[in-house]
């Protein structure tokens, strides 16, 4: 995952920064789900729940209003795509990452 547009940013507010956690956190996340078996859905549920944890919070910390709503919707649709993916149903979690570079990525640009 790519969330490349998320380093191009100027101004005086912290949205460089929490994009920057932002992409880490998904990094983080793509790594631990490599090592997830696809037999055990609690691994990537717990691994879905953690994520949507960490990016609520930076949607808390963001200055900028429409980098808030962008991480706030994020962790709302991550916190959804985890009850599903905690059932062994990972269709939710598929959208929800699929649009994941070009909702963050707008909104960190």
């Amino acid at each position: 995952m790519s969330l490349g547009a998320c380093g191009l940013v100027g101004g005086g507010d912290n949205t460089s920064q929490v994009c920057t956690e932002t992409k880490q956190a998904y990094q983080q996340y793509i790594t631990q789900v490599k090592g997830a078996s696809a037999a055990d859905p609690a691994q990537w549920r717990q691994a879905t729940d953690q994520l949507a944890g960490k990016i609520d919070g930076l949607g808390k910390k963001a200055e900028k209003k429409e980098l808030k709503k962008a991480l706030t919707d994020e962790a709302a649709r991550l916190r959804t795509a985890a009850a599903s993916v905690g059932t062994g149903d990972a269709s939710q979690l598929n959208a929800a990452m699929s649009g994941t570079p070009e909702r963050i990525g707008n909104a960190c640009s």
